[in-house]
């Protein structure tokens, strides 16, 4: 049943009950996480004979669940830790003093919140910190802020391609061959004002491209294979899911593991959470740790245009039945 069969009454009920239930869905979505952000087993390398890194554990793990700790042999394998995006930073304890390696690359809230943690623990000991920043942001956006923004144009980028391959009654290999089109466009435009434009995401230009068009692919196409199988309905729904759950769950901001569960969870399954994962891997990390994220961006793609060659043919299907019912003579007498 849609809004347009029912009475006048009932349409100004439903209006007037689902415009604050929308509201308050937005509310929860964006606010919850944002207020509840803290480090939860996040992962933190500490390096060093164990016999000088055992009192610097122990503080860590004061804060219960605060960090997933990994130790190191030394400085070089906890550098490489960083590097590989096993760790997002680590301290290495030296004759000299403890030393942090950040990267902020990676989440500059993190390299803040670590720096900040780090310092208070051994602020007791009377032992002054080093930092290091091992994977620096881009000089052009050290706080990270355009890469963190791109996760809301980029669903919109999505929802909007999927939602103009319905309405415009575009099916099979041609609605395909849109949002491919569309998704590609996008990513050169992105990338042009990113990487190339605001200089705010470095790495391969061509790699940049193709992991916002890929992007911008999983999630139009999301959006496009709902529609295709659950009619107009599908564009809400998908809608709903990228924008209400996979941009405030994305953990862009901040990181997955700041934010409360299972929002950091979800966020990493859904295609802004991966997009976002994916990029940092590519521009800042020379691609370590992309699998995962670029696996769970075609997996997206691949189901939603799956989706809508499936929807095609099933109304095509649908539609050549009626036709040869229609055209069968009716039985004399």
């Amino acid at each position: 049943m849609s809004l347009s069969t029912l009475s006048p009454h009932r349409r100004v009920v439903a209006v007037t009950l689902l415009i604050p239930a929308l509201v308050a869905l937005a509310l929860w979505a964006f606010a919850w996480p944002a207020a509840r952000t803290a480090p939860r087993d996040l992962p933190l390398g500490v390096a060093g004979p164990t016999a000088a890194t055992a009192p610097v554990e122990q503080r860590l793990e004061r804060q219960e669940g605060a960090f997933d700790l990994h130790h190191y042999a030394d400085e070089a394998a906890a550098r490489e830790a960083v590097e590989d995006r096993e760790v997002y930073g680590a301290v290495v304890v030296t004759g000299q003093g403890p030393k942090l390696l950040t990267a902020s690359a990676a989440s500059p809230v993190v390299a803040q919140l670590l720096r900040q943690a780090v310092t208070q623990q051994t602020s007791a000991s009377g032992s002054r910190v080093t930092t290091v920043d091992v994977a620096p942001a881009a000089e052009g956006d050290p706080r990270g802020a355009v890469l963190n923004t791109s996760v809301l144009p980029l669903a919109l980028a999505g929802i909007g391609a999927g939602a103009a391959v319905t309405l415009l009654g575009l099916r099979g290999t041609r609605a395909v061959a849109a949002l491919a089109g569309s998704a590609t466009l996008v990513g050169a435009v992105a990338a042009a004002l990113a990487h190339s434009w605001l200089d705010a995401v470095p790495g391969n230009w061509w790699t940049v491209a193709g992991t916002f068009a890929l992007a911008a692919l999983a999630m139009g196409a999301t959006v496009a294979g709902l529609a295709a199988l659950l009619g107009r309905a599908g564009i809400a729904l998908g809608g709903l899911v990228i924008m209400l759950l996979g941009n405030p769950f994305s953990g862009a901001s901040s990181a997955p593991e700041m934010l409360p569960e299972p929002a950091g969870a979800i966020g990493r399954w859904l295609p802004p959470g991966a997009g976002v994962s994916l990029l940092r891997s590519v521009s800042f990390f020379d691609g370590a740790a992309a699998a995962g994220p670029a696996l769970t961006l075609t997996w997206w793609a691949a189901l939603g245009l799956g989706a809508v060659l499936v929807g095609g043919a099933l109304k095509e299907r649908t539609r050549n039945t009626r036709s040869a019912s229609e055209r069968e003579p009716a039985p004399v007498g």
